[in-house]
């Protein structure tokens, strides 16, 4: 029921301009939002980022902020990756086996992708920028996806960046039928393979949980007998027992490949898979604009939603409860 009704419903939600400012305006909504989203500032995000390098944990750090109308908007999102990637060069890090334990997580429609002039060359652009001060303070950079509609365009601009930036690093969404081949494709690149977080047609999508998870799986094996360097984004119990089992069919230690986990899901299966070994990198979001994101986490998972509702339930009994 949740995946067939309330999930849609949410992500249909999560396009509304009029309930992104109703939910901004919430007092109940920082307390729940921060669940996901540990803040609206760099010095918010650089206090996570140093509680989970300290506790062993990798991160990527994502500025929060998509589908810019504007020139100047995509270049205020680029600025704000740069001053974000001179912040965490400031921090010593050392290289782990060539891992770079920190990562910055970009959308190119953030940075001008969708422009009806010039998008695709805008983002590019602003991407190989970013890129360049992210290989000059020793940072990872992974292009996040987005809607289906901006595949081909996505990993077309990657495609020419990895020309410069070989460790440069793509998100492949398994939900997506043509998953498969990209996979193939980038077998030999870093990629973060997910399961998918957008409403998709089922002319593109595979629309069944289950469906997905195969879909998953099948693009895992190809990632994992490649030469590149597999990043399993997932909290899915069999998808992590699976990923393990692959690695050693294919020879794979600890250091070739990574989990990877979202900011506030699951923390305890993150530190359990840090203490073991591995190597697992939390998701790390910030900034204003975090409406979207936050939605797209409600509509992932029932216990995201569940929480919410806890949040919103314990608002209103403390409101009805006497005063003392």
């Amino acid at each position: 029921m949740f995946a067939a009704t309330v999930r849609p419903a949410i992500l249909a939600a999560s396009r509304s301009d009029w309930l992104r400012r109703t939910a901004q305006r919430l007092p109940v909504t920082s307390k729940v939002v921060h669940r996901f989203v540990p803040g609206e500032t760099l010095g918010c995000v650089l206090d996570s980022v140093a509680a989970l390098r300290d506790s062993g944990c990798f991160v990527s750090v994502d500025y929060l902020g998509e589908d810019v109308a504007d020139v100047d908007a995509a270049a205020a999102n680029m600025q704000a990756y740069l001053d974000l990637l001179d912040a965490l060069g400031s921090r010593p890090d050392a290289v782990h086996d060539g891992a770079r334990p920190l990562e910055v997580s970009l959308k190119l429609s953030a940075l001008g992708q969708a422009l009806e002039r010039d998008g695709e060359k805008i983002a590019r652009e602003n991407a190989h920028t970013i890129c360049a001060r992210a290989q000059r303070v020793g940072a990872w950079v992974t292009v996040d996806a987005e809607d289906h509609t901006t595949t081909d365009s996505t990993l077309s601009i990657v495609s020419d960046l990895r020309g410069e930036f070989p460790g440069l690093g793509v998100v492949l969404q398994a939900y997506l039928r043509r998953t498969l081949g990209d996979c193939r494709d980038f077998a030999s690149a870093r990629v973060r393979l997910c399961k998918g977080a957008y409403d998709e047609p089922a002319s593109v999508a595979y629309r069944d949980g289950a469906a997905v998870t195969a879909s998953y799986l099948d693009c895992l094996r190809v990632l994992m007998a490649g030469s590149g360097y597999p990043m399993v984004a997932s909290h899915d119990p069999a998808i992590i027992d699976a990923a393990a089992a692959m690695a050693r069919e294919t020879g794979r230690d600890a250091a070739d490949f990574e989990y990877q986990m979202l900011y506030g899901i699951r923390d305890g299966e993150q530190r359990r898979l840090a203490n073991a070994g591995n190597r697992v990198r939390v998701y790390v979001p910030f900034g204003a604009r975090w409406y979207g994101y936050f939605m797209r986490r409600l509509a992932e998972r029932p216990a995201n939603l569940m929480f919410l509702l806890r949040a919103l339930a314990s608002r209103e009994q403390t409101q009805k409860s006497p005063t003392a």
